[in-house]
């Protein structure tokens, strides 16, 4: 791993610290040993590729997670609603009615500017993308995940849904029917992505969950919670 200055930022998305630290991936680092040490893959400007930051991501202790009442809930209302297929990214030909989801979500939920074609072309062909999970019902899809997996480790990076599902915890759902998946194939660990702000405290409702704080993993969730509420962006 070889430190590097803060590249540019060309599209939204991201909340970074004056204290965040960037990355550049060398040959011969594994995944594995960047995200273990508080990494996650940076996809905000055009043209960089093998670049990590700093974060305050969060991970699930797959060994020992069980679903909380809070997911029991959840997987009541789409556990079986869907067929799912797990497509490897080198082999996935992404079609108009892809682009037309993914697009259509990211625009709906953060606006214009956060994920144009020429970005989300960019993640699925900069090699760190292995998985395409896809979500049928019937003739329809409703959603797809980018999984970025290494060994033990998996990193739900991206998710695309029917907002018209959103309001009945979709989202929810995805991310726990990911994280079972996960713990099914054997991992150890299974990362979330960041959290910052209030809206992102839902990814708490996975335990066992630890946190990166700049040095460490730590499993004070009580903190966690009051520095996402803290969070002035």
């Amino acid at each position: 791993m070889k430190i590097i200055t803060p590249p540019p930022q060309d599209f939204g998305m991201y909340i970074l610290r004056p204290e965040t630290r960037w990355i550049e991936r060398e040959a011969g680092d594994s995944l594995m040993s960047i995200y273990e040490s508080g990494y996650l893959p940076y996809s905000g400007a055009t043209g960089v590729q093998n670049v990590f930051y700093s974060a305050r991501s969060a991970r699930v202790v797959l060994r020992e997670f069980v679903p909380t009442s809070e997911n029991r809930r959840v997987a009541k209302k789409f556990d079986g609603m869907f067929e799912k297929s797990r497509v490897e990214a080198k082999i996935f030909k992404p079609d108009e009615a892809f682009w037309d989801l993914c697009l259509t979500y990211f625009r709906s939920k953060h606006g214009e500017s956060a994920m144009p074609r020429e970005r989300l072309k960019t993640i699925l062909e900069n090699g760190l993308v292995s998985t395409i999970v896809t979500y049928k019902k019937g003739s329809k899809i409703v959603a797809y995940v980018l999984e970025v997996t290494d060994d033990s480790m998996g990193h739900y990076w991206y998710s695309f849904y029917d907002l018209a599902l959103a309001k009945q915890s979709l989202g929810l759902w995805l991310m726990l029917d990911c994280i079972r998946d996960a713990k099914r194939r054997s991992l150890t660990h299974y990362y979330l992505g960041t959290v910052y702000g209030a809206k992102a405290l839902y990814k708490t409702n996975f335990k066992p969950l630890e946190w990166w704080n700049g040095n460490s993993w730590s499993s004070n969730i009580t903190l966690l919670k009051e520095s996402g509420r803290n969070d002035i962006a």
